[in-house]
């Protein structure tokens, strides 16, 4: 499970240095495609599979289940990361992100979630005063 907020730097070749404590289970290869809200989403390669293999079963007439396919599919770049734990983001996802050199790296349950410094922190302000009210929603039963 991946957990934390982390604030790592893209280097000039638009490489990324993972966060120490998601190395392990990330060294076995990893999926960085576009996530909503427009920060990237890393999957370790048996989350993806388990992902493409839901959207494998849903019927290919559903014009919302193509749509994003397409999307999640084509954004997407596989690599294993180096000795250093360094991942390179490719240029239209740095894009979509809007990712300059300072970065915000969160984990997320069963993915990591990359964002621009600048546009993680106008969504947790935008985010923290829903906090309160959207769990009832999320976990019914609450807490």
């Amino acid at each position: 499970m991946f957990l934390g907020t982390h604030t790592p730097r893209l280097d000039d070749k638009g490489r990324l240095i993972l966060p120490a404590k998601f190395r392990d289970e990330l060294a076995g290869g990893v999926v960085i495609t576009k996530g909503q809200e427009r920060c990237l989403y890393v999957f370790p390669m048996p989350e993806f599979q388990r992902i493409a293999d839901q959207l494998r079963t849903q019927p290919m007439t559903s014009k919302t289940a193509r749509a994003y396919s397409r999307v999640f599919f084509a954004s997407a770049h596989d690599e294993v990361p180096d000795k250093q734990g360094r991942v390179t983001i490719p240029g239209h996802l740095r894009s979509y992100a809007a990712l300059d050199r300072d970065l915000v790296v969160i984990g997320a349950s069963t993915r990591v979630e990359i964002w621009d410094k600048a546009a993680w922190e106008a969504y947790l302000a935008e985010s923290e005063d829903d906090f309160a009210d959207i769990e009832e929603g999320v976990l019914p039963g609450g807490l």
